[in-house]
Order: structure tokens, then C-alpha cells, then sequence
């Protein structure tokens, strides 16, 4: 009988000791992020909880007392904005990217330039101007001066880069202007058109810890995830680019 008795303490013994030496993995952390974002976040990590949309949408939603722990924004505008009212910790810049045109697979518009979207009866799609992708697009139209002509064939201004992109993929328009990352994502349905380098604007990424996370070290843990080797080397595999040999991380310090 005491034979047993110690069997079953020894065993109880080595269980528990067995179960500290594999702590738990902390619970996944809530990620905001921009809807350009979608695919290559989850193949950094598969494990956290994702909700894409547009940036500002999203900022308006963590304002709101929404329970994220991360915020990553297609712009460095936005973050820089929550941590002028304290609802994120310091952002931090984590990659570029560049927008180019899409147009259907058969380009029913005859589009072959940007300066083909001026076309009279050329339909248009973008995004609208609040979210990061729409800003960008007005920089664009207005370093090449052609706002008013091209602004007169948009015919939808969407709430996110994604949504662009799937209308000029099941051709509700002619032409729309996305990131050359949504691009790629839809190999065979739209054909991409480049837009003249020195018109881009600088489309910077930044990323910040919420605030009020309760899962502030998971959080932080993600932030240098997404910022190591591993991490870039990820987003530059899904086309992101990578930012400048020697920036500076404080996107507060960036315009």
C-alpha cells in the first residue's frame, strides 16, 4: 500500500514538474492593422488576433475604447496622432511600399498610363482621402497636376485599398489606384500599370502598442516580431519594401 502511495505522489511530483518547465504561451494578442496588411501580417504570425480595415477606421475604433493591443497604420499620420493623445505607446516605423495602377484583366479603358485615366468616359475608383492609400492618391494626382481631370472620372471612393481593388478586379471600373502590394495579390485578374517614381509620395508604415493593452509584453513581443530579421524578410517576400539604411524609428520625427 505505501508502494502505491509513493508511486502516485512520485508521479504527481514529475507532472508538476514537467509543467513548469513548459509555461504557457501568454493568451494572442488583438491586432489592428491596415487592410494591406491582410496577407502578410498572419504569415509573420499565424498565432495573434487580426482585424483589417482601414487605418483611420481603426483609429476611430481603438479612440473608442475597442480592445486591441497593436496598431499598425499605412501611414506614420495616424499613429502619430494616438500618441499625441496618449491612446498609444511611441510608434515605431516598420516598412514602405509604393502605389501603382490596377486595371481589369481585359483593361476595357485602353489604359496604358496615368495620364489615360483623363479620358473622357474612363471610369475611376479610389479610396477616399481620410483613409492612408487615398491621401497618397491625392499626393499623387497633385504632383503630377492632373487633380481636377482625373477627380472628374472617379465615379467610387472606397473606405479601404482592399475594396478598391476587388471592384477593379471584377470590373465595376476602369482603372483604380492601390499599393503595389494589393496588387500582387490578385494574380491574373488586373494588370498593373507603374506610376512615374518621382511622383510617389513617401508611403511609410509605423506600428504602436495600445495604450491600455492589458497584454502589454505580448504586444511589445509582436512590435520586435514584425521588426526582426525574420520579420522583414517576410514583408519584403510579400513585395513591402524595406525602410532607409539608417532611420530614424521615431515616426515622430518623420512628416
Amino acid at each position: 500500500m505505501r508502494a502505491v502511495v509513493l508511486a502516485v505522489a512520485l508521479l504527481a511530483f514529475g507532472s508538476a514538474v514537467s509543467g513548469a518547465a513548459t509555461p504557457a504561451r501568454p493568451a494572442p494578442v488583438t491586432v489592428f492593422a491596415a487592410a494591406s496588411l491582410t496577407d502578410v501580417f498572419p504569415a509573420i504570425d499565424p498565432r495573434e488576433t487580426y482585424s483589417f480595415a482601414g487605418s483611420n477606421t481603426l483609429a476611430t475604433q481603438i479612440a473608442n475604447g475597442a480592445p486591441a493591443d497593436v496598431f499598425a497604420s499605412a501611414n506614420t499620420t495616424i499613429p502619430n496622432q494616438l500618441y499625441a493623445q496618449g491612446l498609444v505607446e511611441k510608434p515605431v516605423a516598420f516598412t514602405r511600399n509604393t502605389l501603382v495602377i490596377v486595371v481589369p484583366k481585359s483593361n476595357p479603358g485602353s489604359i496604358s498610363d496615368i495620364y489615360d485615366l483623363t479620358k473622357p468616359g474612363v471610369t475611376v475608383d479610389i479610396a477616399n482621402s481620410s483613409v492612408p492609400v487615398g491621401s497618397y492618391t491625392q499626393t499623387i494626382l497633385k504632383n503630377m497636376n492632373l487633380t481636377s481631370r482625373i477627380m472628374a472620372n472617379v465615379v467610387s471612393q472606397e473606405d479601404d485599398v482592399r475594396t478598391v481593388l476587388t471592384k477593379i478586379a471584377l470590373g465595376q471600373a476602369d482603372a483604380g489606384l492601390v499599393y503595389a502590394t494589393d496588387a500582387r495579390t490578385v494574380p491574373g485578374q488586373v494588370k498593373v500599370i507603374k506610376v512615374p517614381a518621382w511622383a510617389q509620395p513617401k508611403v511609410t508604415y509605423a506600428l504602436a502598442v495600445v495604450a491600455k493593452s492589458p497584454n502589454q509584453a505580448a504586444a511589445q513581443a509582436f512590435v520586435r516580431e514584425v521588426l526582426s530579421k525574420a520579420g522583414q524578410a517576410k514583408l519584403q517576400a510579400f513585395g513591402f519594401l524595406p525602410l532607409p539604411v539608417g532611420i530614424v524609428a521615431d515616426t515622430s520625427l518623420q512628416h
